[in-house]
């Protein structure tokens, strides 16, 4: 890598790091609130509804991201997945099934708010707008970052393979002995994830699910 591709990917990074970062950790603790919401303490206990990212952060997740963030066109990564004690819970299948939806859809959001604020933005009159300078093309590479990869974590998450979100609302309609087998293949789930990545096949899976949700955000809000 030459220094003026070193330079870009440093940039990235640098406009990535929020939005990815604010994305992985709320997705954690919206699992950890509705858990908490359908009987569960358990994240509460173990101080996992909190936006201090310290006890959210795993090794490898951050690595990843950073690893991404610098040289891949999708940026993702992972926290430690929240603790849930499903004996909490009054309707084991219904409330895990929220449990699940609860991240993906935390990051759908926060993909809305970060189009709500590059709207916001962009209505700012011109004066203030060259007033911000070079922190201008920082803040709307970061609401644009922050859109696309929100939406990208989203479906990411939502994809039918274990231990992934998708996967147990999967399971929360299957008859108790499908699900059961089904949930079987976790143990090969980020093994069968890598595989989809490396080999490219992820982007012909999801990124047309990706690019239309971005869009119907970005249309929304004028931004397209």
């Amino acid at each position: 890598m030459n220094t003026l591709d070193l330079s870009l990917a440093l940039q990235k990074l640098s406009f990535s790091f929020i939005p990815v970062l604010l994305g992985i950790i709320l997705h954690e603790v919206a699992h950890g609130y509705m858990a908490y919401r359908r009987g569960d303490p358990t994240a509460m206990m173990f101080g996992r509804i909190t936006l201090n990212p310290v006890p959210h952060i795993d090794p490898m997740g951050l690595i990843v991201f950073i690893f991404t963030a610098l040289f891949s066109p999708f940026v993702f990564g992972w926290a430690k997945p929240v603790p849930i004690n499903p004996r909490y819970f009054k309707n084991i299948r219904t409330d895990i099934m929220l449990v699940s939806a609860a991240g993906p859809m935390a990051n759908f959001f926060l993909a809305v708010f970060f189009a709500l604020l590059l709207r916001v933005l962009l209505m700012l009159p011109v004066s203030v707008l060259n007033s911000l300078g070079s922190s201008l093309e920082f803040l709307v590479n970061m609401c644009s970052v922050g859109i696309w990869a929100n939406v990208g974590l989203m479906w990411l998450n939502l994809m039918p393979i274990p231990p992934l979100d998708g996967s147990k609302l999967v399971m929360g309609i299957l008859p108790a002995g499908a699900a059961y087998k089904y949930a079987g293949l976790e143990r090969y789930g980020m093994v069968i994830l890598m595989l989809l990545i490396f080999t490219g096949l992820f982007n012909y899976i999801i990124m047309p699910f990706i690019k239309l949700t971005t869009l119907f955000i970005l249309t929304i809000f004028g931004l397209n």
